[in-house]
């Protein structure tokens, strides 16, 4: 299969040929690994019982995923991934906030995936084959994961569609697998090694979990969606049936495999570490399906997070191809990897991270969904390519390249998450006024959307219908250089 040429150039419509079952694999596919499964260890963690730990995952999940899934239809009818189609509201060059924030999501998330891959494959390989846990073993399996990793990301799309369907059945089947492996130790009480709730009452603790076990999963794909979605065309496929296939794919591929690591939290008694009591308390019949879970598992996944790291890339550094984008990116997330396993404490490292990111992601997401509301659908797709194209000019240009609105709509918003989050280490001055609860995402996003809905009053939300202007070369008196299939 051809190495994919196509960055976040507009997508040809005679090669969208995807659909809507196509998306439901690759959500489901790509999320059945330990990246995924790990997020279910949380509430565990966090100091709850069984049902209070479900109760926040699925609440999360599903609020999360109504939110989520519109974003799904914004690339259906742009053709391009999500970050750039947000020029529309952001503007040609504003849209780099939506790059900046997918490429740290993405970024978070290979590194997380790589990294508790490798940490259960060093045990089972120890446990198997008595490989002793040292830095070198370490180094060599992070390496190995890591450069599989970058060649289904290099090679694109199709690559990973193709591994996401064979994952979706190979997967499904390990985690069943391991019910039956992990079933006779199961418990329903809360983990004594957990010391309590961690926020010291129930309702704040819940409420940590939903979001960072819960919300923060369908969050991850909010710049993500669109590298998919880009793919499917709207001439076949009604955008109600491309909605409900997120719905679906999101729903299982996170609740799936979230409510398996938390299932196996409780079983292997696994409150301040996951990968090592995972491995402890599995029977050797399940070291083997255990360790292919690790390893095909965490590529599947990195592999897409990394090839949309590399399309960020790409859309903030045009003059880069994909595949450098892509290469540059893996150096980057490879070094996390290491940084995290030497350096960070998994639990705090992993809350702190995804509740950050869900406070500055969440307003930009509420934004670019007004603003797809607000046009009903409509954009003009060679208009969002002025930046890519090093041209200036077009009905996205706003005031040089920037929606000033836009922008500083969503620094207030993620501004004011920032001071409501509740993190082990940090606690925000606003927390005094939820009651100690962290309702960052809600104010983050409620802010980001007010602003921009009252800075916007008055004015046409479709700039599509109202004038067009021919984009100018940003360099006056020569012609911008031709726009090439990889976006550079």
């Amino acid at each position: 299969m051809p190495i994919e040429q196509r960055g976040v150039d507009t997508i040809p419509d005679g090669e969208r040929t995807s659909g809507p079952k196509d998306l439901v694999s690759i959500l489901l596919g790509s999320n059945l690994c330990l990246g995924v499964i790990i997020f279910g260890w949380l509430p565990p963690s966090f100091g709850l019982g069984w049902w209070a730990s479900v109760s926040a995952i699925v609440a999360g999940t599903l609020i999360g995923t109504v939110f989520t899934a519109p974003l799904a239809l914004v690339s259906l009818r742009t053709a391009t991934n999500l970050s750039t189609s947000s020029g529309a509201q952001f503007g040609v060059r504003g849209r780099l906030v939506g790059s900046v924030v997918g490429l740290l999501l993405a970024l978070g998330y290979t590194a997380l995936t790589v990294w508790i891959g490798g940490d259960v494959m060093v045990g089972v390989l120890g446990r198997l084959f008595g490989m002793p846990a040292d830095g070198a073993a370490y180094a060599v399996v992070y390496t190995v994961l890591a450069a599989a990793t970058v060649a289904g990301a290099v090679y694109g799309y199709r690559v990973l569609l193709a591994m996401s369907k064979v994952l979706a059945v190979g997967m499904t089947a390990l985690l069943v697998l391991g019910i039956f492996a992990y079933a006779p130790h199961f418990t329903t009480s809360a983990l004594p090694e957990a010391g309590g709730y961690l926020l010291g009452g129930f309702w704040p603790t819940w409420c940590l979990a939903a979001v960072a076990a819960g919300l923060s999963g369908p969050v991850a794909f909010i710049t993500l969606l669109g590298d998919y979605t880009r793919y499917i065309s709207p001439a076949r496929h009604t955008s109600r049936r491309v909605l409900h296939g997120t719905w679906l794919g999101l729903i299982l591929g996170l609740l799936v495999p979230q409510l398996f690591g938390t299932f196996t939290a409780y079983a292997a008694r696994a409150a301040a570490d996951y990968a090592g009591p995972l491995v402890s308390a599995s029977p050797a019949w399940y070291l083997v399906p255990l360790l292919l879970s690790a390893s095909a598992g965490s590529v599947g996944n990195a592999g897409l997070m990394l090839y949309s790291m590399g399309l960020d890339l790409d859309a903030i550094l045009p003059r880069a191809s994909r595949a450098r984008a892509t290469y540059t990116v893996a150096i980057v997330a490879t070094a996390c990897v290491f940084a995290g396993h030497y350096a960070w404490n998994a639990q705090s490292a992993m809350t702190s991270f995804v509740l950050l990111l869900t406070a500055i992601g969440t307003p930009w997401a509420v934004i670019t969904l007004i603003g797809f509301a607000r046009c009903r659908g409509v954009y003009d797709a060679d208009a969002l390519q002025v930046f890519n194209r090093r041209s200036r000019g077009g009905i996205y240009w706003y005031r040089a390249g920037w929606n000033v609105r836009a922008t500083v709509s969503w620094a207030l918003g993620a501004g004011v998450g920032l001071l409501a989050v509740s993190l082990p280490s940090y606690e925000g001055p606003l927390l005094s006024l939820t009651g100690g609860v962290d309702c960052s995402f809600l104010l983050s996003g409620l802010v980001g959307g007010t602003v921009y809905l009252l800075l916007h009053l008055g004015s046409s939300g479709n700039p599509v219908q109202v004038h067009s202007a021919r984009p100018e070369p940003e360099d006056e008196g020569r012609s911008a250089p031709p726009l090439s299939p990889s976006g550079v």
